[in-house]
Parts: C-alpha cells; structure tokens; sequence
C-alpha cells in the first residue's frame, strides 16, 4: 500500500523538481532552456544592466543591446549590422553551445562565434555590464561583451594594440543615432612607445588626446582639473601589448565615454544611479586633428582661431584669407644648421621659441634623456625641429613637419620651436625693451616707496613728540582726543581697555614676523599677554577706509554676540591715533588660506568643508535672528571666515555690519560697502540691504567652497564672468559635476555635494524675494528640507558688468577686491 503511494507521487515529485529547476535559475542568467523572446529582459544581480531588445530613436528595428538603467544609456549591441524586422526575436545558448539571437523564421542573424566551448555552457549579465559566456563545467569565462566593444567605453573594458601583430580592440561608432551599424569612426590605442588615443574617419585621424605621461594624456587639458577623467592607466603585457583601461573608485560612481557618429567623446556620468553630468570630451574645432595645418597653432580663445607659429607665414595666404587654415604654413627663414650643411656662409645659431601650456604636435620621438640635454640633442641634430620635455615621459622631439598644435589655457608642456636667430633676434630685442621698461618703473617705485616711508617715519616720530608733550601739559587728554568714544567703549563693562605700551609688548612692537596678514583695514598681528593667552591684534592704519565709524560699529557690535561660530572679541585699543581690536587667536588663519591655495586646499577634505559650510550658516542665523541684536553683516567672504585649531568657522571683522530695528526688515544707504563679487545686486547697485544680502554673500561663499575657486577668478574667461555664472551655464548643460573640486570628488558624498550645489544656487538668485532664509538653508543642510525649488538666474553672470555710471545723487561706496578697500566708486 504505502509503495503504491508513493509510486502516485512520484510523478508529482518530477513535475516540482523541473518547476523549481527552472524558477531558480538566477534572473542574470540565460540557458538552453531558459531563453528570453522580445520583449523580455535579463537584469545584473544589482538591477544596473539589462540585456535585451530596444529600437533606436526613429526606427522600428530591433536590436539585442545592453544598456544601463534605461534604453537611451545603450552600452553594447550585438546585431549591429542585421536589424530584426519586428518582435519575434530570441537570444538563446545555441546547439554549439554560443550565444546567439535568432529571428522569426529561427535564423541566426549573430552568435558569439567561440569554436571551443564545452559540453554546456551559460551567457551571464555582470553587476559591470559584461555579457560572458561560461563553460558550466569549468567555470571558465570564454567569450565576453567587452571584448568585443560597440561605440561605449566603459568601465573594466579594455581597448589595446598589439605591437607585434597590430591586432587592435577598439570602439567603433554607430552609423547614426538611429542605425548601430558600424559608423565611419573608430577609437584605439596608437603610436605605442609614448600611447596615445585616436579617433580615426575611416584611415585618416580625427581627434587624439596627446602622449600619455604616466598619469593624465598631456594633450588633454580637462585631465588635469576634471574628475570627470580621472580612473585611466595604460599597461604594457609581456605579448606585446599595450592596453588602456578605466576604473571607478567604488560602486556607487558610473561614467561611460560614447564614440558618437559625428566623431565626439561624450562622457556620461552617475552618482548612486542619478545622472549628475555630460560632456563632449572634444569642446571646438581646433580638437579636429590638423585643423590648422602644418607649422599652425590653433588657440579656442582667439579670433580667428588658427595662426602660423611665430617664424612662419602662409603657405596660400588666398585660403587663409578665407579661413581655409588646411594648407597650413612655411618657415620664413631657414635654418642655420641647414645653411651650415649647403657650405653657405655660416651666421649665428639657431635657437628655440617657447610655447607654454601646448598640446605636442604628432610623430613624437621619445627618449629619457634630461630637459637640457633633450634641448642640446635637438640642437645639434639638423632634422630636429621642435622638442619638449615632461617628467613622465623624458624628452620628445620631432623631425617630421610639425602638425595638431594646441593652446591650452591651463596644463599641456612647453614645447619648444626651432627658429633661425634672425627669427628670435628681433623678439630678444623686444624682451630686452620690456626689461629696460619694467627696471625704470620698478626702481622709480623703490625710490618712491622709500620716500615715503622716510617721510611716513619721520612725520610719526613728531607726532609721538607732540602727543607725548600734550600728555605731560594736559593729562586729562591722554587719548590723544578720542575721549568721548574711550568713554562709549568703558561703557561695555566687560570689553577690557587694553594699553597700547601692553599691546606693544605682546606684540613685540608689532614685529615683521608676528604680522599674520593685511588688507585695507590695516594689519593684523599675533602676540601674547601676560597671562600666556595667544590673541590677534588688528591694528587700523590711518589710511585705512575703515575709520572711527567702523572702529567703533565693530566694538558696540561684537561686545553683545556670544557665539562658537562667532570670533570672540577680548578688547579694544585707543590711544592717541592707534586704533586697535583685540580678538581670540585663530591658528590655522582664515579660510582663504587654505582654499584658493593649490596645495593646502587638499587639507581641506569634504567633511570639513561641509562642517564650515554648516558652521558658517548657523553663525549667520544667529545673528539674523537668534541674537539679541538683528545683524546684517555686509562683508562676508573667505578672508573674513577664521578656522581655530579643528578647522571650525568663526565669522570675523564686524566693522560694516549693520544693526536692524525689531521692525525692520529692509534699509537703504547711501553708503555701500563690502566686497565686490559678494555684494548682492539690489545693495551693489541700489544701497538695499536686508538678511537677503548676507543669504547671497553666503551663496557665494558656499560654491567657492565647492569649487576651490574665486568668484573673482573669472574675469578673464572665455565662457564667464564670474564662478556664479559658470555654475549657472553647467548646471543648465547638466555639467555640474564639473564646478566640484577634484579634491573633493568623491561617489561617496555626491549627493550631498550636489544638495550644496543646488542651496549656493538658490542664495545667489538675482531677486532678493526669491532666495531662502538662513533659517531655511540651515534646515536645507540637514536635509529637514527635500524638495529643493528649482534656481533662477543669478546675478552678475553677464560678460560685462558696470561698476560705475551716471547718477543722480552720487552715492559714496566703500567696496573691497580681495581684501583692499576702493572708495569713490558712484553708485547707478
């Protein structure tokens, strides 16, 4: 009976063993018997990447893709060349054991094609995006996707030449956006010895990044500043070859490099999956390899952007004219070495012009000799044209005709032309008048400092004469005739009256090496009391534009606030005409310091700019609204953000803040002040202020921050004038990833990176209505606050702004650049 039983079951036991049999396999995974039919996909275990069908933008082809997060992020195609004509289509592992896709009518229209595959065999999608091809009783990895590469470079792919067998892996582009089909161009590995990346138009070159140095190809600017590109390395194997590839740092970062039909490099990266930047690698026509011929150098910023190097002209001045630059230029005179070799008449020797911040021609010839002695083999060879020199990769040279030269704003090499002397004799006759030009007017600037430092001292010795014998004839007026505000400052009970001999002596009477700084205020020293205690004194000058006024503004002020993000003012100096303010010392200086400075900024990691960001917008709620007294600062920038010991922010120099009513929320002044390129638009222009000021000086402040850049440092640039209006053009190109600080740019704290980004923008909108609270942006920072609106405009993003004009009651500005005072600037 019981045998009968489970003789019933057993063809149950069958039936759930071949269920579950198939319902297990992983969804990553596609078998003989588990296949998949359009339009049905297989995902990576991390849900990333998805294999299956897609038609392309105007098209109802359908092709088997790999694509990331969505379809308009294809990766990799399979039938390239052989579209399927409707939906019927099936990828499956083959008799034979490959990968292949099949149509309607069960043809193969692609298959992995692998002669050597095992009994049985599993196509798995990575967690990287690579389809590969396993041998199930091996477990070894015989084909795989991203050996065989479409138009993307991404991640773990490997492009790579073979010296010996010239066998190459490389990208290819699609025909057009609507046709994957092999497009005219192509991307790989050349010229082996110093490895550079090309893009070809079918056999002729198109594009190439420059030699690669061991760290960044040099002819490629943004490698030097971009996190976009950072992650290569180029190996060498023992077989011969040479192979680039591209790593992330962790897995919540994603980019990929898209070949496109046109011939761009367009990088595209992902932060935790969210899109946060493209870019088109190649940004004007001089990346068009030869642009401007032979002996031609191409810079973006001029027009037009083609010209001969310096020593050449021409070849057909006609084409030229008509902005034809292809024939490219002639040398004018030849050269020495040349006419020593013809037996003419030998003359002086040739020399070299430099030109800094380039991208090397091509056909470059590499050893690893030193700069001078790379420069005295040139010399000396008379085929050697040009050479260069950069520590990764030795000496370059070229004896071939000199093409694809570049200028660069920043990064590049010198490199170094060969010219006749003739060539150079006139440019040194040049230097040398500019030399004569700049000695005269430097030493008559000596001569007149010294003068007037001699009158300065001697006039200061009189009047310390004067005051001195005041004193002994009138001693009630032993503060020199500033008794009445003596009197207001004793009025503070607990802001101590220091005397000046004290504050001298802690100062080592105001010693060189105790000044931690200046600006238009006066000077700034270190010294130490009596008691030990460490303290900055900051001692007006008499030509300050900061006078009595500010002075005493900043006393009556900072006396009433208590806060850790507020410097603590200990005392105050007056005496005769020494004006002086004594605060806690701050040992690691003010933010500036550290920020704009190439090599400290790197001290400053993300967590810490992001504890100065928050520290800095408490200190600002604090005295906009949680201080017994409604502050507006005015002046608010990195130089007035100190940092105590652990790097924490202290807000400093109250000498133009502003006291408000409890009823006022707005005032007007005809007398502006603060600091150009943190001055919001309705004050800078029109004398308004209110808490709205303070918010944009922070906006500001908050993307320097970020960018590790001056607001300011965009004058001279071809896309801006200002950090506010570069942030503005990326953030609209979705490039924002860009303005980050490469020092700063890490997966890990992208969002919130972006979350600042986005609260900086908000604070710098042109109209004061429009930007949040501090108490708003406090709340922002902890994320109380989720959904951001989205910016507006901001202010001063034009490439020209007015700083003066007409008026009809002129208005005195006390404005600063940097830290210097400019007065008599009339408002409009």
């Amino acid at each position: 009976m019981g045998f009968s039983t489970h003789e019933n079951l057993l063809p149950v036991f069958l039936t759930l063993s071949c269920f579950y049999t198939n319902f297990g396999t992983a969804l990553d995974t596609i078998t003989a018997s588990r296949f998949i039919k359009d339009p049905e996909t297989v995902s990576s275990n991390d849900n990333a990447f998805k294999l299956g069908f897609f038609s392309p933008e105007n098209t109802t082809n359908r092709y088997v893709g790999i694509w990331y997060l969505s379809e308009s992020n294809v990766i990799w195609v399979a039938n390239r060349g052989q579209p399927l004509q409707d939906s019927s289509g099936i990828v499956t592992i083959s008799d034979n054991r490959n990968i292949v896709v099949l149509n309607a009518k069960k043809q193969v229209v692609w298959s992995s094609n692998v002669s050597t595959v095992g009994s049985n065999s599993t196509a798995q999608l990575l967690n990287s995006g690579n389809l590969v091809l396993l041998d199930d009783t091996t477990g070894m990895i015989i084909w795989e996707s991203l050996k065989h590469p479409s138009n993307t470079f991404l991640p773990n792919l490997i492009l790579s030449t073979n010296q010996i067998t010239g066998e190459k892996v490389k990208v290819t582009s699609w025909k057009s956006p609507s046709d994957p089909a092999t497009g005219n161009f192509s991307g790989s590995l050349e010229r082996l010895s110093v490895p550079e990346v090309f893009i070809w138009n079918q056999t002729q070159p198109f594009w190439r990044s420059g030699p690669w140095n061991g760290q960044v190809f040099i002819g490629l600017a943004k490698m030097y500043t971009s996190a976009y590109l950072n992650g290569f390395n180029i190996e060498r194997e023992e077989n011969g070859t040479v192979q680039i590839t591209y790593s992330l740092p962790n897995n919540s970062f994603f980019g990929t490099i898209v070949l496109s039909s046109d011939g761009k490099l367009i990088y595209t990266a992902w932060i935790n999956r969210q899109l946060v930047g493209k870019r088109v690698i190649q940004e004007s026509n001089c990346d068009v390899y030869g642009f401007c011929g032979t002996y031609g150098s191409c810079d973006s910023r001029n027009s037009p952007i083609c010209s001969c190097l310096r020593g050449f002209e021409p070849k057909n001045v006609d084409e030229w004219n008509r902005q034809n630059w292809t024939s490219g230029c002639v040398r004018r005179t030849e050269l020495q070495c040349k006419r020593v070799r013809k037996g003419s008449e030998a003359g002086k020797e040739d020399g070299f012009l430099k030109l800094e911040m380039s991208k090397v021609p091509d056909f470059a010839d590499q050893t690893t000799v030193s700069d001078e002695t790379c420069r005295t083999d040139c010399l000396n060879n008379c085929s050697c044209k040009a050479y260069a020199h950069d520590p990764g990769i030795g000496c370059m040279s070229w004896s071939e005709k000199l093409i694809d030269i570049q200028r660069f704003q920043s990064g590049g090499v010198d490199l170094h032309i060969r010219l006749a002397y003739s060539e150079l004799d006139g440019e040194r006759e040049r230097n040398k008048k500019v030399i004569i030009l700049v000695t005269v007017i430097v030493g008559t600037l000596i001569v007149s400092t010294c003068a007037y430092f001699l009158w300065a001292w001697t006039s200061k010795r009189s009047a310390r004469r004067m005051l001195r014998n005041t004193r002994e004839t009138h001693p009630e007026n032993r503060t020199g005739g500033l008794s009445e505000e003596l009197k207001r400052v004793k009025n503070f009970q607990d802001l101590p009256v220091f005397d000046f001999r004290y504050i001298s002596t802690a100062t080592d009477n105001f010693n060189s090496s105790n000044k931690l700084g200046q600006g238009g205020f006066g000077s700034v020293y270190k010294g130490e009391l009596q008691d030990g205690q460490e303290v900055a004194v900051k001692r007006l000058s008499r030509a300050s534009g900061q006078g009595l006024e500010e002075f005493m503004n900043e006393v009556i002020v900072i006396s009433k606030l208590q806060h850790r993000n507020l410097v603590r003012l200990l005392g105050c100096c007056i005496e005769g005409e020494e004006k002086m303010l004594i605060y806690e010392y701050m040992p690691n200086k003010s933010l500036d310091f550290y920020l704009f400075d190439p090599v400290k900024k790197v001290v400053l990691d993300w967590q810490k700019r992001f504890n100065i960001i928050e520290g800095i917008s408490r200190g600002l709620l604090y005295l906009h609204r949680d201080s017994r007294l409604r502050i507006i600062h005015r002046d608010l920038k990195p130089s007035n953000i100190l940092l105590d010991r652990e790097l924490n922010p202290k807000i400093s120099d109250f000498g133009m803040a502003k006291i408000f009513g409890g009823s006022e929320d707005e005032a007007n002044t005809r007398r502006v002040v603060g600091t150009y390129g943190y001055m919001s638009p309705e004050y800078a222009m029109e004398g308004l202020f209110s808490e709205k000021s303070d918010v944009f000086s922070f906006g500001v402040l908050l993307l320097e921050i970020i960018s590790g850049r001056k607001n300011t440092s965009f004058y001279n640039h071809e896309r801006s004038l200002s950090l506010l209006g570069y942030a503005w053009k990326l953030w609209n190109e979705d490039e924002i990833i860009s303005l980050i600080d490469p020092n700063i740019s890490n997966p890990d704290h992208g969002n919130d990176i972006l979350r600042c980004i986005h609260i900086g923008l908000l604070c710098v909108q042109e109209l004061a209505r429009e930007r949040p609270t501090m108490a708003t942006v406090v709340s922002m920072l902890k994320s109380e606050i989720v959904n951001f609106p989205p910016p507006q405009q901001p202010a001063f993003i034009q490439k020209q702004l007015v700083l003066s004009g007409e008026s009809s009651q002129p208005s005195h500005r006390s404005s600063s650049i940097n830290d210097v005072t400019v007065t008599n600037l009339q408002g409009r």
